[in-house]
């Protein structure tokens, strides 16, 4: 108890300061005691809070467009996809129009039994030496029949439309001293695609 008793009378000259104090230092004793515990509950608790909110609105504003970014290029995504499967497929078309080296026979065969079909007699059909280019080879076929105007227009028609890819060039007609036949002239120019192997060995 003694020491209780000496600090109140230590205090005891502080209470008699503030009961002199009028009533309007009182009320701003106070108000400034107010501002005070405030400002620090603000600063050590409520600014911290702040400045992590404000964190966390700046990361979700980012990934909210990372996300629009991402959609749209899944979106562009689909397109190249769409765009590589339609180019797969002309590809494949382009692979069944120009034939392999085991086809190149039955293809040659093929051409032959078309001015046979026509009424085209062969006086020529010789395959020449292949000219190689970037992913495909040529093959030029020199080609000489004897027959009419129509049986030669019918032999071009059916060779056009072979399954596999045949250009018809260097056409030369001429009519012999005797007779109404024509004998044409033309080389056959068909393809085949080289594959990697073989191409490497080039």
């Amino acid at each position: 108890m003694k020491k209780f008793d000496i600090s109140l009378k230590a205090i005891e000259p502080l209470f008699e300061k503030v009961g002199n104090i009028s009533k309007v230092h009182r009320i701003l004793i106070c108000v400034a005691t107010f501002i005070v515990i405030t400002g620090l509950f603000v600063y050590f608790l409520y600014l911290p809070k702040f400045e992590n909110l404000e964190q966390l609105n700046s990361d979700y504003k980012n990934l909210e467009k990372s996300l629009v970014s991402a959609k749209k290029e899944a979106a562009q995504l689909n397109k190249y996809r769409e765009k590589m499967e339609t180019a797969e497929a002309q590809y494949k078309i382009a692979m069944k129009a120009l034939p392999d080296k085991k086809e190149i026979p039955s293809l040659l065969t093929n051409i032959s039994e078309s001015g046979k079909e026509a009424g085209l007699e062969f006086l020529l059909f010789q395959p020449e030496s292949e000219i190689n280019k970037d992913f495909y080879a040529e093959i030029p076929v020199s080609i000489k029949v004897a027959g009419n105007y129509h049986n030669v227009g019918l032999f071009f028609d059916k060779v056009s439309r072979l399954s596999r890819i045949v250009n018809i060039k260097d056409i030369v007609m001429a009519t012999p001293k005797e007779g109404d036949m024509l004998n044409t002239s033309c080389t056959a120019v068909t393809y085949r695609f080289v594959e990697t192997e073989e191409k490497e060995k080039k």
